[in-house]
């Protein structure tokens, strides 16, 4: 393909959105790095080969700061203050410093009796229904509840934020989404300052309060992005994972049924579901900040390129028979939670909701099935998170 060609992902309709595997799958083939068209994002670089994501994502070269694209022309492109996702070193170091420390394994192990007894209380609430739309009645409300109570948002806020969320990423409605995310700002700034005032044992408090020497403290638009960053990255994605998970154990009941007979499969399972189905498709773009050249195509400075984490992780030079779902195979090395400086910092605690709720759904829900034919569900039009719209299932 030469550099002025592109291909137009809008133009793939919603087949795309819901099963974009084959037209990576027949991108890869023709080489790992693509130049492509979105009606929202206009002309970027793809790259889908798992090698080649590898060393895109630690390449120096390529940089999260929007002022390396040759398009920018405004304050940098946040929408909700500046966050780790935005920067590159040492400004990137600096702030996952601040945060890491609150996701320690032993901080992350102390959250497990909460998850646990949440799991409890969300499938109580179902079972009694005899059917749910798993998503809304279980896999957003957990992790969501979980996230808040480590961030300190207090209970009845919860349903609010996420409606803001849900309204401000739907590309749609552009005035709708505005209007969310402005709503989503003025309430973080107001919560950050109700925690300087009177902190809690919160990590928003820890953050917001006076407990860093002056030079390592967040700035205000910095403390803005932090939080919105912690919220929307601690629960939307492990709902993806919650339900795209559940919808692959269903569709492949020989799978279902060796893990229900064998509980030492679920740490695996649970990788394997993050292999197959990842919840985030593709990263935020970098830009480069020289010509770079990536799978043997040269990218111009000041270029937008995403990588395709969904692609890489079904790479047949990495994983054999990538499209087939098997709880048992080796899934080491995909790409869900990215790779490099950026990659998730709260994969651990991820993994251990996903553990956790896989186990209670399946051996609470002995009759869980599907309440709709898997051809006719649909996928959230985004082509950085994979999400569901829905997941009807009954409970036997």
């Amino acid at each position: 393909m030469a550099a002025t060609d592109f291909e137009d992902l809008t133009g793939l309709g919603q087949g795309f959105v819901d099963d974009p595997y084959p037209v990576y799958e027949r991108m890869r083939a023709q080489g790992p790095v693509h130049r492509v068209r979105t009606a929202a994002s206009g002309e970027f670089w793809l790259v889908v080969g798992h090698e080649q994501a590898r060393a895109a994502l630690t390449d120096p070269r390529l940089s999260n700061d929007i002022r390396h694209s040759a398009a920018w022309q405004d304050d940098g492109g946040n929408s909700i203050g500046l966050n780790m996702v935005q920067t590159d070193p040492p400004q990137h170091t600096r702030l996952r410093k601040l945060v890491a420390k609150d996701f320690t394994p032993r901080r992350i192990a102390e959250l497990r009796p909460r998850i646990q007894r949440i799991a409890d209380e969300l499938v109580d609430a179902m079972l009694p229904l005899g059917r749910a739309d798993l998503l809304e009645a279980f896999a957003l409300p957990l992790p969501l509840a979980v996230i808040c109570e480590l961030l300190g948002v207090p209970a009845g806020d919860r349903k609010m934020f996420h409606d803001w969320y849900l309204e401000s990423t739907d590309f749609t409605r552009p005035e709708v989404a505005g209007a969310a995310a402005q709503a989503m700002t003025g309430y973080l700034a107001e919560l950050i300052a109700a925690k300087r005032q009177e902190p809690g044992a919160d990590l928003l408090s820890a953050l917001a309060g006076d407990l860093h020497a002056d030079d390592d403290r967040l700035s205000p638009e910095e403390m803005l992005g932090m939080a919105f960053l912690l919220l929307v990255a601690g629960y939307e994605t492990a709902a993806n994972l919650l339900s795209s998970g559940t919808l692959a154990l269903l569709r492949h009941p020989e799978q279902l049924a060796a893990l229900r007979a064998d509980w030492s499969l679920l740490e695996n399972a649970v990788e394997e579901m993050l292999r197959y189905e990842g919840a985030v498709e593709t990263t935020a773009f970098r830009y480069t900040k020289e010509p770079v050249e990536i799978g043997g195509v040269t990218v111009d400075r000041g270029e937008s390129v995403a990588v395709v984490l969904a692609a890489a992780s079904r790479d047949p030079g990495k994983f054999a028979e990538p499209d087939r779902f098997d709880i048992r195979r080796d899934a080491r090395g995909h790409m869900a939670f990215g790779y490099g400086i950026h990659h998730c910092l709260g994969a651990p605690l991820a993994r251990m909701q996903g553990a956790i709720a896989f186990r209670t759904l399946l051996e609470r829900c002995p009759g869980l099935a599907l309440d709709a034919d898997p051809e006719t569900l649909s996928w959230r039009p985004s082509l950085m998170l994979r999400g569901l719209h829905q997941l009807p299932v009954t409970f036997g």
